[in-house]
């Protein structure tokens, strides 16, 4: 991808998506910037739960028989990272989840 001009964050000096025309890309960043702290913060937790609820449906989809704690330890090893989650749910050992 080719780096915008200009810059936009000095930390990030590529194009957000390869498929976005680069005029539309600034059109969403100064919407963005253009947004209240609260609106943002509004906006992550909607995306955040979003991403969780699609990975909670594709666990289920993978594991159909399995019980909701199973599910739920199973989107803890997802999102924590086996060794994280197993320390907090001590019990993902006894079930042997993978």
């Amino acid at each position: 991808m080719e780096p915008l001009e200009p810059v936009y964050n000095h930390r990030v000096s590529t194009r957000l998506a390869a498929d976005t025309p680069v005029e539309i890309e600034r059109r969403q960043i100064a919407g963005w910037r253009a947004m209240a702290p609260a609106e943002k913060a509004r906006l992550i937790v909607a995306l955040s739960r979003s991403a969780r609820e699609m990975a909670l449906a594709g666990i289920r989809h993978r594991f159909p028989s399995a019980s909701p704690r199973e599910h739920f330890l199973r989107l803890a090893m997802l999102t924590l990272g086996p060794d994280l989650a197993r320390r907090a749910y001590p019990e993902i050992e006894r079930l042997d989840l993978k």
